[in-house]
Order: C-alpha cells, then structure tokens, then sequence
C-alpha cells in the first residue's frame, strides 16, 4: 500500500501501519514473553521496515499492555497493583510500609535500579495518586478482539487481505506542521488534530483505536512521552514526534494531497 503523504512528506522513514490480527505474521520481531521493554522500541523497527509483533504474554511493560489494547494491565502486572502505579505515577510509594517492602523485593531480586528509585520515589508526572487514579480511569482501556497487534510499514500491507486500525508517522517538527495543516484542510472548525497526555504506546494504540471509531475522528501528536523519548535517543528519534491517523481518515487525507499546499510553493521552500 503506497502512500502519496510519505513521498510529498519527503519522510525518511516508513508510516507504521497497526493492525490486529488472529496469526502471528512469519518472521515478525517480538519480545521475548515476560521482557521488560518499551513497545516503542519495536515501533522504532517498523519505522525501518520490520515487522513486529505484540501479544498478551509480550507487550513489553504494564503501560504497553495498556496502550496496545490487552486490558489493564496496570492491575494485572505491575508491582503491587493500581495503588503502586498510581504512586509510581506521581510521588512515590516510599511512604507505605506495603511499597516499601515491594520496593526492597524488586531490589533483592536484581530489578533495575532506575526503577527502583523511580517506584518508591515516584516519577512526578502528576502531583498526586489520585490524579494518577483519574487518568487511568479516563483512558479508553480495552481488551482487543484479536490475539495479535501487528504494526509493519504501511507499503507492506497488503489492501485485499489487511485493513490497519491506524497509521503512525514518525516527524520532524516541519512534517508535523504539514500534518496538522492537511488534518484540517477538509474540516470545519480547528481542533481536528488532539495532543493527548499519555504513554507514546497509548496514544499510537488505544487512543487511536478510540478516535477510529467516531465519524469524525481526529489526529493524534505523540511521542511526548519523555520516558519513552529517554529510552529512543539510541535510535535517532530525538528530535522526532509521532503523528497517528485512524486508517478511514488517511485514506480521505492521502486523496487531498493533489491539489492541496503539499504541491505549492511554501511548502517546497520548507522542505528545500
């Protein structure tokens, strides 16, 4: 499946195309079951033409179970639960005795310090547990109806046998503009493109599960997840956010491209 947006874009890597499947693609990259990792990392590898596989035994941590749609895995796998991730989230769980001991037992059994640290002091990205608490309750939490997420570059799908939820593109910040820009162009009013807070996970998967069921759906900016922006610098996507678009919407979006400013002047001094 070819894309008229990768090429007026002048995209250096490949749209990662997520799709839910009931096989596992021959050859697919995936973590080893139980892994600890970051499902960007093999996002990062469908961006240079892989493709990689998630399931409901790899998924890489709690949060990436979450954002790929395999329930709330925030309850089912992290230590101690929603209470100890909702202080993980803001400021710690070093003033309970329970996190506390969780904290000493992560240690004694080789957990990485770094989360550790993180787990009894907390990252800080809410001021409190229980703001932690209402973000999880506002996520578009769900179990998938399929045993596999697949996400491969767009131009390897194949359109009579494979239908992607969503299409992420990976940016720089002038890329970013023409997106929003072509996000609007079609549409009345000026939000049709959201910023949503969240694990970059969530926002490429659930979020844009969420939006590709509206009739309107929007576009979601990622990749503002500074952990997740932490574990990709190895991968030259620091200075990079993600674009996702629910798949019916780039199809309406890659057919405004003739005509539209992607063929004008403005842009061809930008990109030159």
């Amino acid at each position: 499946m070819q894309s008229k947006l990768k090429t007026a874009l002048h995209l250096s890597s490949e749209p990662v195309a997520l799709i839910f499947s009931g096989e596992k693609p021959e050859g697919a990259t995936q973590f080893t079951e139980g892994a600890s990792s970051c499902v960007m990392f093999l996002f990062a590898s469908a961006t240079r033409g892989k493709t990689v596989v998630f399931d409901r035994e790899s998924f890489g941590c709690p949060g990436g179970g979450v954002g790929l749609g395999f329930g709330n895995t925030y309850l089912t796998h992290f230590p101690g639960g929603m209470p100890c991730f909702c202080g993980f989230l803001s400021n710690g769980n070093e003033s309970d005795p329970a996190g506390i001991a969780i904290g000493e037992g992560m240690k004694a059994g080789g957990a990485p310090e770094r989360f550790v640290t993180e787990f009894l002091h907390g990252e800080r990205y809410k001021k409190s547990p229980e703001l932690v608490e209402d973000f999880v309750n506002t996520l578009p939490i769900t179990d998938i109806p399929a045993q596999y997420v697949v996400m491969k570059p767009l131009s390897q799908v194949n359109p009579d046998t494979e239908v992607p939820v969503s299409v992420t593109f990976l940016v720089t910040p002038d890329q970013l503009s023409a997106l929003v820009i072509l996000a609007n162009y079609d549409r009345l009013g000026r939000e049709n493109v959201a910023v949503p807070w969240g694990a970059a996970c969530q926002v490429v998967g659930i979020m844009s599960y969420e939006e590709a069921k509206k009739e309107q759906p929007r576009c979601l900016v990622g990749l503002s997840d500074i952990s997740a922006r932490r574990y990709l610098k190895g991968q030259n996507m620091q200075h990079m956010m993600t674009f996702t678009i629910p798949f019916h919407r780039l199809q309406e979006m890659e057919a405004n491209v003739t005509g539209s400013f992607l063929e004008g002047s403005t842009w061809a001094d930008v990109i030159a």
